[in-house]
């Protein structure tokens, strides 16, 4: 499918286009430095639009109508004009029911495009958090990961104020499947993104100073408690920098894989996710450490020692965290043995170079 992505350089844009492109569809990118003959082009050849641009720190007041208010207007009759049959997506904010002139440009955004008789659907998003946040803008997770993260103080004004969050790869994901569904109908109400997280700016930034410790300590990784945790600590290594390394992210029909952390001194943290009935592994180490730690779905992990064959069986589960120490010496692999996706966060202990790579095929049956 052809998808326009308004805003597609901004924070959400670059995720929700990276994931649309790694889905086999073709990404048409607006955004302010783009021309107002491009997005005619754009709307004309588009099968979907996903909107996303918009004004959140202008200098301006009248800079929030022109941004959220006007843009979303011109795009709305420009699609009404060229292409009536392409559904829209926007990204609007729950600061839409607030009395704020962010707020009220966003609300009339949303009221014009539910009026204009075209098929959308209006997500009001909660503050957005993850990798690639500008730090020192809008975000107090992104500026707070950023500080954190290379040594700098923090201003918390109140303890106690409950921030709610979404993660942007949740966004990317619900938009995704917006898009790829059999028939668009659209919805005449404003959507919501889940989950929703709900965290005081204490308790952010105990977490990440938590992070930050643990990281920089002998135990390397974390205790990692439930998915926010999770989330919150991806988006936190990607504000680490110390070695400069490069993090990758692979996906197949097994799961995906993605690289958290990289270290010449503490080694290398991954996530690992499978879905139900998969087994990954099958190889063994003769002198690198690794711990895998379960923190959502059930896995078994199973060894085996490459000279006597005796075999070491574990269950765990995010229910109940327990941290699994995998032997030189011992082949491996772990199974999802639930009934939906598992995720297990990887400790190895140096970054993987294909010239020493430690790494050897076997299978745990022989």
């Amino acid at each position: 499918m052809k998808v326009l992505v308004t805003g597609a350089k901004g924070f959400i844009g670059k995720h929700v286009s990276i994931l649309l492109k790694r889905n086999n569809h073709e990404v048409f990118e607006y955004d302010i430095d783009s021309t107002d003959e491009e997005l005619r082009d754009y709307i004309s050849n588009s099968d979907f639009i996903i909107h996303l641009a918009g004004i959140n720190r202008p200098l301006t007041t009248e800079e929030f109508y022109n941004g959220n208010t006007n843009f979303t207007k011109k795009l709305a009759d420009l699609v009404k004009e060229i292409k009536p049959s392409s559904p829209i997506i926007m990204s609007s904010s729950i600061q839409a029911s607030l009395d704020n002139d962010y707020g009220k440009s966003k609300k009339m955004g949303e009221d014009y495009l539910f009026s204009s008789g075209l098929t959308v659907y209006i997500y009001r998003l909660a503050n957005v958090f993850g990798k690639w946040c500008r730090p020192n803008y809008n975000s107090a997770a992104a500026t707070f990961c950023y500080n954190i993260a290379h040594n700098l103080d923090i201003t918390i004004r109140d303890r106690e104020y409950v921030v709610h969050y979404n993660y942007v790869d949740d966004i990317a994901e619900s938009f995704l499947k917006v898009v790829e569904e059999k028939e668009h109908k659209g919805s005449k109400d404003t959507l919501s993104v889940y989950p929703i997280y709900d965290c005081s700016l204490g308790k952010l930034s105990d977490l990440l100073y938590y992070f930050k410790s643990e990281i920089e300590s002998d135990r390397h990784l974390p205790i990692i408690h439930d998915e926010f945790e999770l989330k919150l600590f991806k988006t936190f290594c990607a504000y680490l920098t110390e070695d400069g390394y490069n993090y990758n992210y692979a996906k197949d029909d097994r799961g995906w894989f993605e690289e958290l952390y990289k270290s010449k001194k503490w080694g290398q943290i991954s996530d690992n996710v499978s879905y139900p009935g998969i087994t990954k592994g099958g190889h063994y180490h003769t002198y690198k450490k690794e711990i895998f730690y379960t923190v959502i779905g059930s896995c078994e992990v199973r060894q085996r020692d490459i000279k006597t064959n005796e075999m070491i069986t574990d269950i765990v589960s995010g229910d109940k965290p327990n941290p699994i120490n995998i032997r030189v010496g011992y082949t491996h692999e772990i199974t999802n043995i639930g009934k939906d996706l598992s995720h297990t966060i990887m400790w190895i202990s140096e970054i993987y170079n294909p010239d020493t790579h430690d790494t050897y095929r076997e299978p745990v049956d022989k």
